[in-house]
């Protein structure tokens, strides 16, 4: 059985030339979209989502080579450029209606979120990110033995070939890592939504791994760009993160200041995994930054 949301309806919605994303879309009012992160699917939401549907429409898509969303070839850089993942985005809310909107992201799709928010600022409302920082600052962190927290960035950095044929050789195992690792509260993730996790990540493994391998080439380069050119993210910006600034020693206020002059930054002691380990506190920061 395919899993949905309760209560909300599902569009395949163009979102480039051969491009069409999944999106689960429920509620009325103004336009709240909520980008998933990784090894999951748009059902990290679900109990977010139910909730902000009361009074916003929202919009919960599969990001472009995750889910049941289409997964072009990651041969062109640009494929899986944040860039370009930003601009399905918008593409899909304009195709559902609405030319502007508050975007949420966790984990990549917070990446896709920054980079929405830094390209179409005219679009952009309001933002979240949960749990990371920006790409630049990300690889600036991570640096000795505190690194190999984040070896899978590194593995999926590498050239095409060699990553995708070790983690399809042990998919399950190797995103199953993650969901374990980074999740506080295991029953957070029921049995058939992390089934299904690991299903669509072994059908995706390309399409993700292209996408990590953006986040350590093109993605980079965009945000270097930025970052000279003095852009800065100019809605309101509401951060939640695991203290990982005192695990890796940098100073994650600092660094999102210096994107997000408007910010509230909260560090939380949930899991990774926030969306579904503590969907109250979230829905209850959304519904503040919603506010501002």
């Amino acid at each position: 059985m395919t899993l949905t949301i309760p209560g909300f309806t599902y569009r395949r919605v163009p979102a480039a030339e051969g491009v069409a994303l999944n999106v689960a879309i429920g509620g009325h009012g103004p336009a709240v979209v909520l980008l998933h992160g990784f090894p999951q699917t748009h059902l990290m939401w679900r109990l977010v989502a139910t909730e902000l549907a009361t009074d916003h429409t929202v919009i919960v898509p599969d990001l472009r080579g995750y889910g049941a969303s289409d997964k072009p070839a990651g041969d062109d850089p640009d494929a899986y450029a944040k860039r370009t993942m930003a601009a399905d985005v918008v593409t899909v809310a304009g195709v559902l209606g609405f030319d502007r909107f508050a975007l949420a992201g966790h984990d990549r799709g917070a990446l896709v979120a920054i980079r929405a928010g830094l390209d179409h600022p005219s679009k952009v409302t309001h933002l979240a990110s949960l749990d990371v920082l920006p790409t630049l600052d990300m690889w600036d962190v991570m640096r000795g033995t505190t690194a190999a927290v984040g070896f899978h960035l590194y593995l999926m950095a590498q050239p095409p070939g060699l990553p995708e044929r070790m983690i399809a050789a042990s998919a399950d195992e190797f995103f199953g890592h993650f969901l374990d690792l980074w999740s506080r509260d295991p029953a957070a993730i029921p049995d058939d939504v992390r089934a299904e996790y690991l299903r669509a990540s072994r059908e995706a493994v390309p399409s993700i791994v292209a996408d990590y391998r953006a986040s350590a080439g093109v993605d980079v380069a965009h945000d270097a760009a930025d970052r000279a050119a003095g852009r800065r993210l100019t809605m309101p910006v509401t951060v939640l993160q695991q203290d990982w600034g005192a695990a890796l020693g940098f100073d994650a206020v600092g660094l999102w200041r210096a994107w997000a002059p408007d910010l509230v930054h909260r560090t939380v002691d949930f899991g990774h995994f926030m969306a579904e380990e503590a969907p109250v506190e979230v829905t209850l920061a959304l519904r503040e930054l919603l506010k501002r």
